[in-house]
C-alpha cells in the first residue's frame, strides 16, 4: 500500500468549487472534484449535518477546505455569495426551494456570477410529484426499477449499500453534469446554468442496457433469472469450505472451458449451453467449491483466464497484490483509503489533505479567495 505525496495539482487545478455541506451524494461528488485538483471550499453549518460521522474520519471531505457559516444568521448568505462570486461551481443538496429561502438559490447566485455552474443534488429531482418528499437511497433506486434486479428471485431485493443510488446514480451524474456545464460556460458566448442531478434519474439511466435487453426479449423482468443477475450458474458467487466466497464470471466459451477444467466439473460442464440444466450445473459448481478453502481455490485460478476471483472484505482488499501494485488504496494521515480515480498521465491526482475540519481553514480561504468578510465570522457563528 502506497503513501501519498502532496503534489498540489490535478486536471482540475484552478477550478474553484463551493460545496454547501450536506450528506450522501453531494459531498462525494465534491470529493471527486477535489481529488481531481479542484479547490473545494466546504461551507459547514454549526452543529454539522445529520448522520454525520466524526469529521476526522469523514474521507469524503478529503482534499477540501472548510469554513463554518450559519446561513440562517445575519450576513451568512452574503458571505457565501462572496465565495460564489469567485467560484466556478457550486454544489448543494437541499430539498427544492431550501437554497432559495436561505438566500443562495440559483437565481441569486447566477446574478452574482453569470458563469457559475450551479449543481443541485437531490433524490427525486427539482420537480415532479415527489420532489418535496423526504427520502434516501433505498427509495430512489426502488422507484427507478434498479433495486428490483438485485437479489434472489423469491426473496426481498438485496440492498447494495448506498453505492448504486447515492454514489453511482447521484454523485457520478452530478460530477459529469457540472463538468459538462463548466465546459460550456468556458466556451465563447457560454454562460452558467443549473444542473439538476437526481438519484432517481441517474439510477434509471444506469440500467439503459438492461432496458434494451428487456425490449429485445433478452432479459426477464424478474431478478435472479438472467445472465448477469445471478440466474446464470457461471456468473455468481460460491461458498468455499471455510465460509469464504469465490466470484465466478467466465461468460465466454473459451474462458468457461478453462474454468470448468480447473474446477474439475467433468461431464457437468456440458450443461452450460442448456438453460434447462442450469440448476444441475449450479449444484455441481457449488459442490466443487465446497471442497476447498477460499485461499486454495484462489491458488488454483491465479494466473489464469478463468475469470474467477476471491471475494475480499473491505479490510482485506488493500493488501491484495494487484491492488497494492497499482496503489489502488493509499494511506494518508494514518487512514487507509481508496486512492483518487481515474488516473492521468500528465496531471496525476493525489490525496493532498486529510478530511477538512469544520471551520479550520477560514483565514486561509479568506486570503486565497480574496474574501475578507469571511474573517468577520463571529464566535457565535462557529457555534
Amino acid at each position: 500500500m502506497a503513501t501519498t505525496g502532496h503534489a498540489p495539482y490535478g486536471p482540475l487545478t484552478g477550478v474553484r468549487v463551493v460545496e454547501l455541506a450536506g450528506i450522501g451524494p453531494g459531498p462525494f461528488a465534491a470529493m471527486l472534484l477535489a481529488d481531481l485538483g479542484a479547490d473545494v471550499v466546504r461551507v459547514d453549518r454549526p452543529g454539522g449535518p445529520g448522520l454525520g460521522i466524526d469529521p476526522a474520519y469523514d474521507l469524503t471531505n478529503r482534499n477540501k477546505r472548510s469554513v463554518l457559516l450559519d446561513l440562517k444568521a445575519e450576513g451568512g448568505a452574503a458571505r457565501v455569495l462572496d465565495l460564489v462570486a469567485r467560484a466556478d461551481i457550486l454544489i448543494e443538496g437541499y430539498r427544492p426551494g431550501v437554497a432559495e429561502r436561505l438566500g443562495v438559490g440559483p437565481g441569486t447566485c447566477l446574478e452574482r456570477n453569470p458563469r457559475l455552474v450551479y449543481g443541485r443534488m437531490t433524490g427525486w429531482g427539482q420537480d415532479g410529484p415527489l420532489a418535496d418528499r423526504a427520502g434516501h437511497d433505498i427509495a430512489y433506486i426502488a422507484l427507478s426499477g434498479t433495486l428490483s434486479m438485485i437479489g434472489e428471485p423469491d426473496e426481498p431485493p438485496t440492498l447494495p449499500a448506498n453505492l448504486l443510488g447515492d454514489y453511482a446514480g447521484g454523485s457520478l451524474y452530478l460530477t459529469v453534469g457540472v463538468l459538462a456545464a463548466l465546459q460550456y460556460a468556458r466556451t465563447p458566448g457560454g454562460t452558467g446554468q443549473v444542473v439538476d442531478a437526481a438519484v432517481v434519474d441517474g439510477s434509471a439511466h444506469l440500467a439503459t442496457m438492461i432496458h434494451g435487453m428487456l425490449a429485445a426479449g433478452g432479459w426477464q423482468d424478474r431478478r435472479g433469472s438472467n445472465l448477469l443477475d445471478g440466474g446464470c450458474p457461471f456468473y455468481g458467487c460460491y461458498e468455499t469450505s471455510d465460509g469464504g466466497y469465490m466470484a465466478v464470471g467466465p461468460l465466454e466459451a473459451r474462458f468457461y472451458e478453462e474454468f470448468a477444467t480447473l474446477l474439475g466439473l467433468g461431464e457437468a460442464a456440458a450443461a452450460r449451453d442448456d438453460p434447462g440444466r442450469w440448476p444441475e450445473l449450479r449444484g455441481a459448481v457449488a459442490e466443487r467449491f465446497s471442497t476447498r478453502t477460499r485461499a486454495e481455490w484462489t491458488g488454483v485460478f491465479e494466473g489464469t483466464d478463468a475469470c474467477v476471483a476471491p471475494v475480499l472484505s473491505l479490510r482485506e482488499a488493500p493488501d491484495h497484490p494487484h491492488l497494492a501494485a497499482r496503489a489502488t488504496f493509499v494511506e494518508h494521515g494514518g487512514l487507509t483509503q481508496p486512492a483518487p480515480a481515474p488516473r492521468f498521465s500528465v496531471t496525476p491526482s493525489a490525496v493532498r489533505r486529510g478530511p477538512a475540519r469544520p471551520g479550520a481553514d477560514t483565514d486561509e480561504i479568506a486570503t486565497d479567495w480574496d474574501v475578507p468578510r469571511l474573517r468577520t465570522t463571529t464566535t457565535a457563528d462557529a457555534g
